[in-house]
């Protein structure tokens, strides 16, 4: 009797949770509404369009523009920390509604520069750099750091008082960078319509910061931008009725040079390290809680 009244007991439990379990097998556990992880998103220029993407897609897009896939894996995540230490900078200085103007790459840009064969792993790595110093930021002080990167340096770094007319960015120092003197893009050259061109001021690092062409007077980053010159360290040479303009290094010569960090990397230095290298006297924090207080102070 016992053992009939379990099997009816059974029989009614298997009823009753049947529809349930179908609908389980059929379509997966459903998820309570109030469990959903909350992505922050931001808002994002591309060409004239303003989009809105979420954080992580937005960062990961602009690290793939920015820094060479085929780089060590050292390399991209100090990439990764420059690139949060800048977002969340522009978040706490303009709120969540800022616009961020850095270009980044769509997912058909990437393809187009890495080949379809190589997309999925190139973009596994800059997913993974990214992940792996979620929360990242570099700090000076109590406040997050300006932390501008390029891709290669004349073999010095440029001081950052000179060139931003400013004392607040001590960390932005000259460094020695002699890797970066080896490197296949170190010098190149450019021949343009011959012009009355002469450099007429440079600074301590070499680069160039005024050049009178004609009876005006422009800076160097203004120079390089109009002959689409690799670098704002150059000099002027007549030759053969044209003007050969010689540039060293790729960038304007501030901050992390990315040559420099790969060649790191390969010797064994971690992010950490070479972001203490290129930004002396600060730290690494996490700063989870940064957009919270942004939308607070809103």
């Amino acid at each position: 009797m016992r053992n009939r009244l379990k099997k009816i007991g059974c029989y009614i439990i298997i009823i009753v949770l049947l529809p349930y379990i179908v609908t389980v097998f059929m379509n997966g556990p459903a998820i309570p509404a109030d469990t959903a992880v909350k992505t922050t998103c931001v808002k994002v220029k591309k060409d004239d369009t303003e989009l809105e993407l979420p954080l992580d897609e937005y960062c990961i897009a602009r690290m793939a523009k920015e820094i060479p896939a085929d780089y060590e894996e050292e390399a991209l995540k100090a990439q990764a920390v420059l690139v949060r230490t800048s977002v969340y900078k522009s978040i706490k200085e303009g709120g969540t509604q800022v616009l961020l103007e850095d270009d980044f790459w769509t997912e058909e840009e990437m393809r187009q520069q890495w080949g379809d064969s190589r997309y999925s792993g190139y973009h596994r790595k800059m997913e993974e750099a990214w992940d792996d110093t979620e929360g990242q930021v570099v700090m000076s002080g109590e406040d997050l750091a300006n932390t501008p990167f390029t891709r290669l340096t004349n073999g010095t770094p440029r001081d950052g008082s000179e060139v931003l007319g400013s004392r607040d960015y001590p960390y932005l120092k000259i460094k020695d960078c002699p890797l970066d003197i080896e490197s296949p893009e170190q010098i190149q050259t450019v021949t343009v319509d011959d012009m009355d061109a002469e450099v007429t001021a440079m600074d301590t690092a070499g680069y160039v910061t005024s050049v009178r062409v004609g009876q005006e007077t422009v800076n160097g980053e203004e120079f390089r931008q109009t002959y689409g010159l690799a670098s704002s360290c150059f000099i002027l040479q007549k030759y053969d009725g044209k003007l050969r303009i010689t540039t060293r290094g790729v960038g304007h010569g501030l901050g992390l040079s990315q040559y420099t960090a790969n060649e790191m990397a390969k010797e064994g230095k971690d992010a950490a390290e070479i972001l203490q290298y290129f930004f002396e006297g600060t730290e690494i924090r996490e700063v989870a809680e940064i957009v919270t207080n942004s939308q607070d102070t809103e």
